[in-house]
């Protein structure tokens, strides 16, 4: 087995639990390149997950800096040694890939490769992708790597007990992409099922909204003849139902966008998310958000819906004139509080409230992600929600 620097049970142990560790598919995946790269003492690593179409869905690299990258150009396609790991199912331990038949080239930027050792990670019959290894490297006690170290003539700089160590970690690997996956289709149902609640929900709002609409229209008809100023007073309160009309179809509209969490990040996207319903709604929202990192993904999504099921109560049920939502650290921990000036309600009827407000799914939420939920409230003094989760 390999000797490097992390060589050895607990290296081997960091990089498992490194990989459970993580939930969103493309975190598992590069969890699972720099760590098959560091235990292997390998040049390069890559991980590339094939698509129907002859191509690569996602593909991973370590060791290659961002410029390199981009310089090399399109993902790669599934052919020469990648097509047989993948189709074959075959692992490939060669001493120069470029005397390899199927060897087909590479772009003019890429990096130069020799020995190299991939493995299909497999999920029963199902071929998940193809990781694999390139350039053996040397270590000189704590010196930093060396180019690829001296090979025995005609051999491989990877071992076969190196091969044994990395088809232990694509066994893990496709455990851990499974799970990854798993997970991102159970959220993609959440996600589906928020969107059906908030269909039915705008269609039940402007449903009634419309409802009024009409019947007010009706009374200032009638009464335009015998009583013009009635008539009057009915057509303004048709112009205000409109109105209302109009803000719930904006804030529906805004709530069924996907959130671009893993573009902006939780703060520009509670920003951007707010300024819109500021704009949409007659109460003040304001955001304001200061010395906050990057959450993990859960954590930041949990807070996302958390914030907008709160400025949903507030915005539709409280008559609140004034919201502000604030994300800010204390001491080791994030918080995030939505604060309105609206009607509040009694605690003591907690269990009701919660149905009506979906407080239970909200303290579900921070329960999920290891942080937890607070609402402070009266009647006529408004409602706090804060939700707290440890980081950041």
């Amino acid at each position: 087995m390999s000797h490097g620097p992390r060589s050895g049970l607990t290296a081997v142990s960091s990089a498992l639990l490194a990989m459970s560790r993580h939930l969103e598919v493309r975190d598992v995946l590069k969890t699972i390149v720099a760590s098959a790269r560091e235990l292997l003492d390998a040049q390069y690593a890559a991980l590339g997950v094939p698509d129907d179409h002859g191509g690569f869905a996602q593909f991973v690299v370590d060791g290659v800096s961002d410029e390199q990258w981009k310089a090399i150009g399109p993902l790669p396609r599934q052919h020469g040694i990648l097509a047989a790991m993948l189709h074959e199912a075959t692992p490939e331990r060669l001493a120069d890939v470029r005397k390899d038949p199927r060897f087909g080239g590479w772009p003019s930027a890429h990096p130069d490769l020799v020995d190299f050792l991939g493995l299909p990670i497999r999920d029963g019959d199902e071929v998940l992708g193809a990781l694999f290894l390139a350039n053996k490297l040397r270590h000189a006690g704590g010196d930093p790597p060396h180019p690829p170290c001296p090979k025995p003539a005609g051999g491989c700089g990877f071992t076969a007990d190196d091969e044994e160590l990395l088809g232990i970690l694509a066994q893990h690997a496709a455990i851990a992409l499974t799970n990854a996956r798993l997970y991102e289709r159970s959220r993609e149902l959440t996600i589906a099922e928020e969107r059906s609640r908030l269909a039915h929900e705008l269609h039940d709002a402007v449903s009634q909204k419309l409802f009024s609409l009409r019947l007010t229209a009706q009374a200032a008809t009638a009464l335009v003849d015998r009583d013009p100023a009635r008539a009057k007073d009915e057509l303004h309160q048709v112009a205000t139902l409109a109105a209302e009309a109009a803000d719930e179809l904006r804030a529906a509209v805004v709530e069924l966008r996907p959130a671009a969490l893993e573009e902006d990040g939780l703060v520009a996207t509670l920003r951007t998310q707010i300024q819109v319903l500021d704009r949409a709604h007659a109460a003040r929202v304001t955001f304001t958000g200061h010395g906050v990192k990057a959450l993990p993904a859960a954590q930041e999504e949990a807070m996302l819906r958390v914030a907008q099921e709160a400025l949903h109560n507030a915005l539709r049920h409280s008559g609140a004139e004034r919201v502000t939502v604030t994300l800010h650290r204390r001491g080791t921990a994030t918080v995030l509080r939505i604060a309105d000036n609206g009607g509040g309600f009694d605690p003591r009827t907690v269990r009701r409230a919660g149905r009506h407000l979906g407080l239970v799914s909200m303290r579900d939420r921070a329960n999920g992600t290891g942080g937890r939920l607070t609402v402070r409230s009266a009647p006529g003094e408004g409602t706090t929600i804060e939700m707290e989760v440890p980081g950041g």
